[in-house]
């Protein structure tokens, strides 16, 4: 008995030291208080399921690399803390005897296909995608119809701080493309860029622009239903150059042609980015190309339909080829930075960007633009 109240006296001490040392996460749903976050940057979650036999935590690997168990406590409650996790954010859900369950306690993001739970770590003395004291751009949604897809698609378009008052001013425009599982929502809500160009534009790091984000979603009418990658993004091209820029360009102050005109994706994004960017030269002078250039047989030669064979006439042509990606995405990174040589050595101008200790998650993409926008719409 002596025994067995000491032990309740230590977890009820060890319990409270935790949750005096963390505090409830930034995504959680009203007054939630878990999941908590500690000082370490471990993860602290509760689930409530007294029927449940098994409960497990699944995730990006910057949370948890593989399957995590929870353990049973007290009147049914699930509780799990994680190994610190690598900061930014990142999806994660619940697994119940098998069966795919979201965090209750946790907002939604639509990302792996689905709508799920995702969770904030702050980084320590990282500020440049969270929301400052600054003037802030504005967020609207755009639906057009698509003839192509025969469909109404919506884009969300960031109009920079000055845009509503400065109503003779015309503004250059990147495309900013999301990855695989994911959609126009991404970049908003996951990558929080409407945050990252306010804080760069007001410390006077990027030119005041238009941002869109599309969905990289776009099958042909005559498709049939498919989940098969290829055929859901087939029509992607066509649709981004002849329906989704004209219409931008028609509904908005935009500066034309392709010296105001950039484009950049990430993963799935990016392949899209280089597919109609290096094929479209006369379309776009600016591109960016996050964790997701061609993975394996890149060659310069052949690439693209033969772009890069001219190093001069392409570095002319191009005022910025943008490449990056994370350090813990260790395949994509090898790959990337493999790109980067080659190019260097054809000759052609291109940069590339290393974000430390990062996955195939959103703070390698935040960070990613970041060093690419304040990049853009500039003189070489």
């Amino acid at each position: 008995m002596r025994i067995l109240l000491l032990l309740t006296l230590l977890s009820s001490s060890l319990l409270r030291h935790l949750v005096a040392d963390s505090a409830p996460a930034p995504g959680n749903v009203g007054g939630a208080e878990y999941p908590r976050i500690d000082s370490n940057r471990s993860v602290t979650f509760r689930f409530k399921a007294p029927e449940a036999k098994m409960v497990r935590l699944r995730g990006g690997a910057g949370l948890v690399k593989d399957a995590l168990d929870f353990y049973r406590g007290e009147n049914g409650v699930w509780t799990l803390t994680t190994p610190p996790a690598v900061p930014g954010f990142h999806y994660y859900w619940f697994e119940v005897d098998g069966v795919i369950v979201n965090d209750s306690a946790s907002y939604s993001y639509f990302g792996w296909g689905r709508e799920g739970s995702g969770i904030e770590v702050p980084e320590a003395g990282e500020d440049f995608y969270t929301i400052r004291e600054v003037p802030h751009g504005a967020v609207r949604s755009h639906w057009y119809p698509s003839k192509i897809t025969g469909k109404w698609r919506r884009a969300y378009v960031y109009t920079p701080p000055d845009y509503d008052q400065s109503l003779t001013m015309r503004y250059p425009v990147l495309y900013l493309q999301h990855g695989a599982g994911e959609n126009e929502r991404g970049w908003v809500e996951q990558g929080r860029a409407g945050f990252i160009l306010d804080n760069l534009i007001a410390a006077g790091r990027a030119v005041p622009m238009i941002l869109v984000v599309d969905t990289g979603y776009a099958a042909f009418t005559n498709a049939t239903a498919s989940t098969n990658r290829s055929a859901a993004t087939a029509a992607f091209p066509d649709v981004m150059l002849q329906e989704l820029i004209p219409s931008i360009e028609a509904n908005f102050r935009t500066k034309t042609g392709r010296e105001h005109r950039a484009m950049a994706g990430l993963s799935m994004g990016s392949a899209q980015t280089l597919n109609v960017t290096l094929r479209n030269l006369d379309q776009f002078a600016w591109i960016g190309a996050m964790s997701g250039p061609p993975r394996q047989g890149f060659e310069v030669a052949t690439a693209y339909e033969g772009v890069f064979r001219d190093a001069t006439a392409f570095n002319q042509r191009v005022k910025l080829l943008w490449l990056g990606a994370g350090t813990a995405e260790q395949q994509i990174h090898a790959n990337t930075l493999a790109m980067h040589e080659a190019l260097d050595r054809a000759g052609i101008k291109n940069v590339f960007y290393s974000s430390p200790g990062t996955d195939h998650e959103w703070q390698t993409w935040r960070r990613s633009l970041d060093d690419f926008a304040p990049r853009l719409f500039r003189e070489r």
